[in-house]
């Protein structure tokens, strides 16, 4: 068994957007979308602050697909298009997604954007890593934990380009992975834990 996971320190995260920009110029992500977020917590802006001055505090929150195993996006799917597959991770079957949106709705992180467009690039050409799958109008998008450079033994692209180190990516199934280890020596949370999805991203208290 593989179940592949991230955690990250949030007390390292400096919300630079490295792994958003990362993220996007990896998975050729079209203008206007973002696969991998990262929000200022208490703040509906970015880079704002929580308390009062002089009293403030700032903490950023990394957000995108949490990789559920047990993932409210892949029940309501009428077409199997979005499955969950050998390695644990949450995918989109571009071939078989009707752009019904049943997935976007159901996904209580706000983790997917629809191709209400043709996909439109300010370079006027695709980017990014030639191995990974164009989309087109009418079909949704995600992260895909780097399927193409998981899949190879790689790190997703977002883990490699952290500057803070903030990232960890690795196999909850191994005992003897960084990630494993990292997560028996210290207390982690959930995003949304009530809703028992079941998220394979981790984020240490």
């Amino acid at each position: 068994m593989t179940r592949l996971a991230i955690a990250i320190n949030q007390e390292r995260c400096i919300g630079c957007h490295t792994c958003a920009t990362a993220c996007k110029m990896q998975n050729n992500v079209p203008d206007g979308m973002l696969w991998n977020r990262v929000l200022t917590e208490g703040s509906d802006v970015v880079d704002g602050a929580q308390g009062e001055y002089p009293n403030l505090s700032r903490s950023y929150l990394p957000v995108a697909c949490q990789h559920c195993d047990n993932a409210a996006c892949q029940r309501v799917c009428p077409t199997g298009a979005t499955y969950k597959d050998d390695k644990g991770r949450i995918e989109i079957d571009y071939n078989k997604c009707i752009g019904c949106r049943m997935c976007m709705a159901a996904c209580p992180y706000n983790a997917r954007v629809f191709n209400w467009n043709e996909p439109a690039r300010i370079t006027g050409a695709n980017y990014g890593d030639s191995r990974v799958p164009e989309r087109h109008k009418g079909v949704m998008e995600k992260c895909t934990l780097c399927k193409e450079r998981t899949d190879n033994g790689e790190e997703p692209m977002c883990v490699r380009c952290c500057p803070a180190r903030a990232r960890v990516y690795g196999d909850l199934d191994d005992p003897e992975s960084k990630i494993s280890k990292l997560l028996r020596q210290n207390n982690t949370r959930h995003l949304l834990e009530d809703m028992g999805t079941k998220p394979k991203v981790f984020y240490l208290n």
